[in-house]
C-alpha cells in the first residue's frame, strides 16, 4: 500500500485540470491522496505537488488492487474524454467495494451511466461553472453554490426594502421563501442572523432555500 489510509483518504483517478485541481486541494487539506493516470507526463508533472502519484491504468483492476485502492475510503474518477475508461474505472471501483465514489461527467448520458455502474454522486464541471458564472457576471450575486437537490446558498447585496429593519420586520422567509443565514458588514466580522438583526445598506447577505427563490431574491438588488 502507498498511502497510510484513514476515513479521509481519496484516490484521484486522472490527472486533468479537474483531477489535479481536487487532488491537490484535498492535499493542501491534509488527507491522504493517491493520484493515477495513464500519462507518464502528467504523473511526473504532479510528482513534486503531490506526494503519491502512479503511472496506472484504472481500467486494469488488477493494477488497482496491486496499489491498495481498495483500503480506500474515497474515490475521485476524473477522466472525462475517454467515456469507457472512465465506465470502467467506475466498475471497477465498485467490484472493490468502494463506498463513496464521485465521477465527472461531460454530459447526462455519462452520468446516467457512471451511476449505473456504481458511482454514488456525479459531477457536471464544466456545466455547473458555466451556471455558477452565469449567475456571478450580472453582479447580482457575489458568489453562488448549487446543490444537487434544487437547493442554492449565495451570497447578495442586500435589497433597498430590508434596509434599516430587522430581519423579522422585513420577513424576508416569508416573503421570498429564503433564509438569510449571515451578514457580512464591511470591516466588521461575520453576523450571524437572528430575527433581531438589522440590515444595513451595503449589507452582503448569505441566504439560502430553493435555486429559484434565491434567483429571484438575489433580482431585487
Amino acid at each position: 500500500m502507498l498511502v497510510k489510509t484513514d476515513a479521509d483518504s481519496v484516490v484521484v483517478i486522472g490527472l486533468g485540470r479537474f483531477g489535479s485541481g481536487v487532488a491537490l486541494a484535498l492535499s493542501e487539506l491534509g488527507h491522504d491522496v493517491l493520484a493515477l493516470d495513464t500519462d507518464a507526463e502528467a504523473v511526473q508533472a504532479h510528482s513534486g505537488s503531490l506526494g503519491h502519484v502512479v503511472q496506472a491504468d484504472a481500467t486494469d483492476i488488477g493494477s488497482l488492487k496491486q496499489l491498495g485502492v481498495s483500503d480506500f475510503k474515497h474515490a475521485v474518477v476524473a477522466i472525462g474524454q475517454n467515456l469507457e475508461a472512465s465506465v470502467l474505472t467506475v466498475l471497477n471501483l465498485s467490484q472493490m467495494g468502494i463506498k463513496d465514489i464521485w465521477a465527472k461527467a461531460n454530459n447526462k448520458q455519462h452520468g446516467r451511466i457512471a451511476e449505473r455502474v456504481g458511482a454514488h454522486h456525479v459531477v457536471y464541471p464544466e456545466s455547473e461553472m458555466g451556471e455558477r458564472v452565469a449567475h456571478l457576471v450580472t453582479g447580482k450575486m457575489i458568489d453562488f453554490i448549487e446543490f444537487e437537490d434544487g437547493f442554492a446558498i449565495a451570497k447578495t447585496r442586500a435589497p433597498s426594502e430590508t434596509h434599516g429593519k430587522t430581519l423579522s420586520q422585513s420577513a424576508v422567509r416569508s416573503k421570498h421563501g429564503v433564509t438569510v443565514v449571515g451578514i457580512k458588514r464591511r470591516h466588521l466580522d461575520f453576523i450571524y442572523a437572528r430575527e433581531d438583526t438589522v440590515v444595513q445598506a451595503g449589507d452582503l447577505l448569505i441566504v439560502a432555500g430553493p435555486t429559484r427563490a434565491v434567483e429571484r431574491f438575489a433580482a431585487r438588488f
